[in-house]
């Protein structure tokens, strides 16, 4: 059975050894860490051509074909970032380490997966599309914040525990 978050203090620490163990040792973690990056590139990339097809009505076929891979590259990390929590805590999706940032990942491709509905099914405006898909942008930037912070929670862990045992 695999063992739940401990406490340190007021705080839960993110993983139990063991499950940092099998964190590090995971070929998952290295394709989380190349996909985040790229990932947010595309974004970066997709939003300044949705921001140029609204400021100038041009751009279409760009602003959509970045959407699109957007998404691609969204489903990708998502597919990916469940295999590795199964590995890591023996679960698809909804650890409780993790469960927040996958309340909110749930949001972004829901978002996301509105778009190209939309976007196949032919439904509404290419205006009304860009903003749908926006509108997952966002709620991305919030969902990537909340990664990079439990990153930062993860990697400040061996610090806290060492000054702990002082």
């Amino acid at each position: 059975m695999l063992k739940q978050p401990i406490r340190q203090g007021r705080s839960v620490a993110i993983y139990t050894r063991e499950q940092r163990l099998r964190r590090d040792a995971s070929r998952w973690t290295l394709v989380q860490a190349i996909l985040a990056p790229i990932q947010f590139l595309v974004f970066l990339c997709s939003t300044g051509l949705v921001a140029y097809y609204f400021l100038t009505g041009s751009g279409l076929a760009m602003a959509t074909a970045s959407v699109v891979l957007k998404t691609f590259c969204l489903y990708a990390i998502m597919i990916t970032g469940a295999i590795w929590e199964k590995e890591v805590f023996g679960q698809h999706l909804f650890a409780p380490a993790f469960f927040w940032e996958d309340a909110v990942s749930m949001i972004v491709i829901a978002l996301h997966t509105a778009y190209i509905v939309m976007l196949l099914g032919r439904m509404g405006s290419p205006e009304t599309q860009l903003w749908v898909a926006l509108a997952g942008y966002l709620v991305y930037v919030i969902n990537a914040g909340q990664f990079l912070w439990k990153l930062r929670l993860a990697r400040l862990e061996p610090v806290a525990r060492m000054e702990a045992a002082s």
